[in-house]
Formats: structure tokens, C-alpha cells, sequence
């Protein structure tokens, strides 16, 4: 985690700010990352709330997993996000948009690859992907 922020947002409120669905919690929300997006506050995006975030959307709102990858995406290059594994969670979710893999199966392969590890696993399809991923 990051040291230079002081806000974990959880996945409700990322929610509300996606999905407008409640207005008074959509306009707390927005106030809220309007100050990420510019830097203004800083927040780190727990990997357990960005999963979760994914598979509500998915599963729940029947939001398409490209749509629902590539609006976390967004939402993960605003300026107040400060996470140290930034570039492996937004390459997670690049893979979640473009594959039938599960959103932690994502996670697994992108870490493993940002970190140069390798994948220990059971199961085939994860092991296939990783060795497509491989470094």
C-alpha cells in the first residue's frame, strides 16, 4: 500500500459513481473522485474491492466484461490513485476485457507477469493463459 494516501474507498462507493443508480450516494461519490481524478486526494484501490467491483458489474448489472474492465481502467489512471501495483491491476484488468478468464485468475497472471513469477495452479485454463503471459 501506499504511503502517500489516505483513503480506501470501498466497492459501494465505486459502485454508486459508475452505475448512478443512487443520486445523493452518485453525488457524494462524484465529489469524491472528481478530487482523485485531479490529484486533489489520494486514494488507494484495494485489489479485493477492484475484483469485487468487476464481478458485481458483471454479474449483477449485466455490464459487459470489456465495458466493465475498460470503465475500472479509466477509473484506476486517475490521478489521486496511487496504488504501487497500478500497472499490473489496469494490465489485469486489460486481460479480464480481452479473455473468458475470471477477474482474480486476471489479477494471478498479471502479477506473476509484472512481477517475473510464475503461476502455480490446478487449473488448465489458468495454466494455458500463463503460459501465453509468460515473460
Amino acid at each position: 500500500m501506499s504511503k502517500s494516501a489516505d483513503i480506501l474507498p470501498d466497492t459501494n462507493v465505486v459502485l454508486r459513481y459508475l452505475l448512478r443508480d443512487i443520486p445523493e450516494q452518485f453525488e457524494q461519490a462524484t465529489d469524491f473522485f472528481e478530487q482523485i481524478r485531479t490529484g486533489k486526494k489520494k486514494m488507494v484501490f484495494l485489489e479485493s474491492v477492484l475484483v469485487e467491483c468487476v464481478y458485481i458489474l458483471t454479474k449483477f448489472y449485466n455490464v459487459p466484461r470489456k465495458e466493465a474492465a475498460q470503465t475500472l481502467a479509466g477509473v484506476m489512471q486517475y490521478k489521486g490513485v496511487v496504488n504501487r501495483d497500478k500497472a499490473a491491476l489496469s494490465a489485469a484488468l486489460a486481460l479480464y476485457a480481452e479473455s473468458n478468464l475470471d477477474p482474480v485468475d486476471c489479477v494471478l497472471l498479471a502479477k506473476a507477469r509484472h512481477n517475473a513469477m510464475q503461476v502455480f495452479s490446478f487449473d488448465k485454463t489458468l495454466i494455458k493463459a500463463a503460459a501465453k503471459t509468460a515473460p
